[in-house]
């Protein structure tokens, strides 16, 4: 398991994602290559990027408050341990799930790269 402390630095490397960027020159898949007639899309799944980058964010977040109360442990000022066991917890799962959500999303890339054009 990866300490909350050293955890930070891999999700710092992965702060820097922001919006997918190049699609703007795709146009629709039906072969018109405009998007005349197609509805522009609408509710929670609108802006991907966003939405991973927020994620991200709640991961590094969460990893920042177990580190918080790592020191107010060693500092014995914390009166209840298990408030850092479960924000311990929680930060390791976090850092868990956004790797295998990288990790997929390599593995997907690497796939398209295999394709044959």
């Amino acid at each position: 398991m990866t300490s909350p402390i050293s955890a930070i630095g891999a999700i710092d490397g992965l702060s820097g994602l922001g919006g997918v960027n190049g699609l703007s020159g795709i146009g629709s898949l039906d072969g018109t290559g405009g998007d005349a007639g197609v509805p522009a899309p609408t509710g929670p799944n609108t802006d991907f990027g966003g939405m991973l980058s927020k994620g991200l964010e709640n991961v590094q977040a969460s990893q920042s408050k177990a580190n918080d109360l790592a020191v107010k442990v060693a500092d014995g000022t914390l009166t209840d341990p298990a408030q850092y066991t479960m924000a311990a917890t929680e930060a390791s799962l976090g850092l868990q799930l956004t790797m295998a959500v990288r990790n997929k999303a390599v593995d997907a890339f690497q796939e398209i790269m295999r394709m044959q054009a």
